[in-house]
C-alpha cells in the first residue's frame, strides 16, 4: 500500500484511534461509524469535529436524531464547548414541510427529498471541511425502501466527494441494514458494547475497513470518560524494537542472588509461585526497593490488596517502600479489574514504560488478574503479548501467583503460566521441630545457570532473609521433610544460618 503523508490525514481527535488508523483518516473521504445506541458514536463524532475546530477548520454537525440541547448537554458533560461547531438541526417538521403540496407521489419521497435539499443548501452555504451526519437510521425511515435508501446514500457520498470535506456518517443499526452500505464508505469503524455478569460494561472498536491504508486490525478496548473516548490500541509486541541490554539486576541479598545465578536478567519475566502468606509479595517488594534504591523507577500493580496494606507490610519488614514512592522512584497502583479490561491494563503498563520510564514492574497478583477477568477471551494471549513487549523494552517483570493449598508437593496453580516466565521462584511451607518454616528455590531460569538447592527463607523486621541450603533435609517440598543431620540447622530466635554472614 502507498504510504499516506501526514498532510493527507485528518486527526480524529482521539490519540489511540489515530494510532490504530496509522495517523488518522485520509482527508476528503466519507466514513461510516456504526454501533448500537449508547456505545459512544456521538462522543466520537464531537471529538472529531472539535479536533478540526482546534486547527481552524469549518465544522458542521447535521442532526436528525439529536436536538441542539441534547448535543450541548453531551458536550458539557465532557467539559467541551461547541461554540466553534455549526449545528444544523434537520427536524422532522422541516423534513415534512411541503409534503402536502404533492399528491402524485408517496409522502416518503417528498419528505426525503426535502430533507436532502435542506441539507445540501446548508452545506453549500457553509462550505465545511468536516461534517458529521447523525444519523442514517432517520434517512432509512424516510426512504422506507432499501433501494431508495441506498441510492440516496450513494448520491450523498458522490456530492461530498467534490466538496473537499471529510464526512462521518453515524448509524445506530436500529433496523435490519443493507450491508452493501459498508461498501459505499471509504472506511468503516464499528463500536461494540457488552455487559459481563459482573463489573462495568466493556467497550471495543474495530476498524473493519480503510481503503489504501495499513491500519491495525482486530478489536481494541476503549472507555468513555469525562473528556471523551479513550482508546487503547491492541498491543503488538512485534511493532517495538528489542533492546540488547544484558544487565543483571540484583536483590542485595547474596544468598538470593546466588539462587538466581547472580540476579534477574534485564528484559525477563520472573514468576513467583507459592501458597498464600508464604512471602511472595514481600520478596517482590524487596526487589523493587533494591532496584529503585539504585536510581531506577518501578511500579507495583496490585489486584488483591490495597496499597495501604502493602505499605504497612513493607514498613514491618524494614523496606523503605513509602520513601521510594515519595521520591518518585516507585509507584503503587491499585487496579480494580471489575472496571478495567485487559486491553486498558496493557495500555496502562505500556504508558508507564514508554512515558514514565518504568524499568521494573510487579503484577501482584496474576491469580487475581486472571480470576477477575474470567469472561475475557484469549486473556493468556494478551498476557503473552504484554510480557513480550516488556522484554523487548528491557523491563524486569515479576509476576506473583498464588497456588491452592498450604503444604505439600501437589499444590495446584489456577492457570499454568509458567511457560510464559523466563524464571520461576518457588516458595513453600515445611514443618520441622514442631514449627512451620519457609523454603525457597529456583526451579527454572532460561537465561543462564542457577543454583538448584533449596534454602530456608524468612521475613524479618530487617527484611528478607535467606539461609544456607537445606542439605540435611529430604522431602522439603512435600511439607513434611525428614531430617538427617546431627545439629539443628534452622533459625533460632529470628536468626538464620548464612542469612547475612
Amino acid at each position: 500500500m502507498t504510504k499516506i503523508t501526514a498532510d493527507a490525514l485528518v486527526s480524529t481527535g482521539i490519540p489511540g484511534l489515530d494510532e490504530i488508523l496509522g495517523g488518522g483518516l485520509p482527508r476528503d473521504r466519507t466514513y461510516l461509524v456504526k454501533g448500537p445506541p449508547g456505545v459512544g458514536k456521538t462522543t466520537l463524532a464531537l471529538q472529531f469535529l472539535l479536533s478540526g475546530v482546534e486547527k481552524g477548520e469549518r465544522c458542521l454537525y447535521i442532526t436528525l436524531s439529536e436536538t441542539r440541547d441534547e448535543l450541548n448537554g453531551v458536550a458539557e458533560s465532557h467539559g467541551w464547548s461547541l461554540d466553534g461547531v455549526k449545528l444544523f438541526e434537520l427536524t422532522q417538521a422541516e423534513a415534512e414541510a411541503g409534503a402536502g403540496e404533492y399528491t402524485m407521489y408517496h409522502p416518503s419521497e417528498i419528505e426525503l427529498g426535502h430533507a436532502m435539499k435542506s441539507l445540501l443548501v446548508e452545506v453549500e452555504q457553509f462550505r465545511p471541511q468536516r461534517v458529521v451526519f447523525d444519523s442514517l437510521s432517520e434517512v432509512r425511515l424516510l426512504a422506507q425502501q432499501p433501494l431508495r435508501y441506498r441510492r440516496q446514500i450513494l448520491a450523498l457520498k458522490q456530492y461530498f466527494a467534490g466538496t473537499n470535506c471529510t464526512v462521518l456518517l453515524l448509524d445506530d443499526q436500529s433496523a435490519e441494514v443493507d450491508n452493501h452500505l459498508e461498501s459505499l464508505a471509504h472506511g468503516v469503524i464499528a463500536l461494540e458494547r457488552r455487559v459481563p455478569h459482573y463489573g462495568g460494561a466493556r467497550r471495543q472498536l474495530e476498524v473493519m475497513k480503510l481503503r489504501g491504508v495499513q491500519f491495525r486490525d482486530g478489536f481494541h478496548d476503549f472507555t468513555i470518560q469525562r473528556g471523551g473516548l479513550q482508546v487503547y490500541p491492541r498491543l503488538v509486541a512485534a511493532d517495538h524494537l528489542a533492546g540488547t541490554q544484558q544487565e543483571v539486576v540484583t536483590s542485595g541479598v547474596s544468598e538470593l542472588d546466588g539462587l538466581l545465578g547472580g540476579g534477574l536478567n534485564r528484559g525477563t519475566a520472573t514468576l513467583v509461585l507459592g501458597p498464600s502468606g508464604s512471602g511472595k509479595s514481600a520478596l517482590a517488594a524487596h526487589f523493587l526497593c533494591a532496584v529503585t534504591g539504585r536510581g531506577e523507577r518501578g511500579v507495583v500493580y496490585t489486584f488483591d490488596e490495597g496499597s495501604h496494606t502493602l505499605f504497612t507490610r513493607a514498613h514491618g519488614l524494614g523496606l523503605p517502600l513509602a520513601e521510594r514512592v515519595k521520591s518518585g522512584h516507585a509507584r503503587v497502583q491499585q487496579i480494580d479489574p471489575a472496571e478495567m479490561g485487559p486491553g486498558q491494563f496493557a495500555h496502562l503498563v505500556r504508558t508507564a514504560v514508554e512515558q514514565e520510564g518504568m524499568r521494573f514492574i510487579i503484577i501482584d497478583s496474576l491469580t487475581g488478574y486472571l480470576n477477575a477477568m474470567t469472561e475475557e477471551h484469549f486473556l493468556l494471549n494478551q498476557l503473552h503479548e504484554l510480557l513480550t513487549f516488556l522484554g523487548r523494552a528491557g523491563v524486569v517483570t515479576i509476576l506473583v501467583a498464588t497456588q491452592h493449598g498450604l503444604i505439600g508437593s501437589n499444590m495446584l496453580t489456577p492457570v499454568d503460566v509458567s511457560y510464559l516466565a523466563d524464571a520461576v521462584i518457588l516458595l513453600r511451607y515445611f514443618e520441622a521441630g514442631g514449627c512451620v518454616h519457609n523454603a525457597i528455590s529456583v526451579v527454572k531460569k532460561r537465561t543462564g545457570a542457577h543454583e538448584r538447592t533449596i534454602r530456608e527463607f524468612a521475613l524479618t523486621s530487617s527484611g528478607v532473609r535467606v539461609g544456607a541450603p537445606l542439605r540435611d533435609f529430604h522431602g522439603v517440598l512435600t511439607g513434611v521433610p525428614t531430617y538427617t543431620g546431627k545439629t539443628d540447622p534452622l533459625m533460632q530466635e529470628g536468626t538464620m544460618r548464612g542469612s547475612d554472614e
